[in-house]
């Protein structure tokens, strides 16, 4: 897992798996953003497994893919709610971390 900071409030990563799941907590994240579509790839972890997760450690999370076409203006005000509702440090991730950087990104011109 190689998690780069964004700023203060977001963070973003390549594909995580159930496992780091305990080690996002302890490092301190309080909220989970993925970008990635499930089934993206053979053997890639499904939302849904993460999710279950996630919640069973108190972390808030959500599920925004940004496929093949790239971002859309519903994925981007999706992401703009959960800046916005979601408890921080928030961390995105999709297959590198370059979609989430973009959502986030985009996001922010929404934010103001």
């Amino acid at each position: 897992m190689d998690i780069r900071q964004v700023n203060d409030e977001y963070s973003v990563s390549g594909q995580i798996t159930v496992e780091d799941l305990d080690q996002i907590k302890a490092l301190g994240f309080k909220s989970i953003v993925c970008n990635r579509p499930d089934e993206e790839e053979p053997g890639q972890p499904d939302f849904a497994a993460i999710e279950a997760r996630a919640k069973e450690l108190g972390l808030d999370i959500r599920h925004i893919p940004v496929g093949r076409m790239g971002l859309t203006p519903e994925g981007v005000t999706e992401m703009v709610d959960v800046l916005e509702d979601f408890p921080k440090p928030l961390l995105g991730y999709c297959r590198s971390g370059a979609r989430s950087t973009a959502i986030y990104e985009q996001s922010l011109r929404l934010r103001g």
